[in-house]
């Protein structure tokens, strides 16, 4: 891997875990008023689509929606850790990053492989931009 791309993966993989905080904050009521709505708006590429666990396509104005509406909307105990994050396919200034996301909610474990394409965007927290992300379950939602 050269020495852009290794930087290129590590602003990806500092953009998936900073997203994922975001996403705490902005969930647990406790914590939702010091969050910053645009820190999310503001690197989701235009373009951007989301294959959700279920299969639906999501365009970029439904994910931002989705998640606008959903602030406040998990207790103390909700969290996420991202695990086994590595690079797959690059360029330059495009990266795709493999992880998978655990959740709980609820006191129910769930967790998801994910693949995410990042492209460079120098005016994004952490230099590039998601363009388009695809989830698949490993282990649904307990009931």
């Amino acid at each position: 891997m050269s020495a852009s791309n290794s930087t290129l993966f590590s602003r990806a993989s500092a953009e998936v875990v900073g997203l994922h905080r975001f996403f705490v904050d902005w969930f647990v009521a406790a914590r939702a008023d010091t969050v910053d709505f645009s820190r999310f708006e503001d690197v989701m590429g235009e373009g951007l689509t989301m294959i959700a666990p279920s299969g639906q396509i999501l365009d970029r104005d439904t994910v931002i929606d989705h998640v606008r509406s959903s602030r406040a909307t998990c207790d103390d105990g909700f969290a996420i850790s991202i695990e086994d994050i590595r690079p797959g396919w690059q360029t330059e200034d495009s990266i795709v990053i493999l992880y998978v996301e655990a959740q709980l909610r609820g006191g129910k474990h769930s967790r998801r492989q994910s693949s995410a394409v990042f492209t460079t965007n120098s005016s994004a927290p952490n230099g590039v931009e998601w363009r388009h992300l695809h989830e698949t379950w490993l282990q649904v939602p307990e009931r």
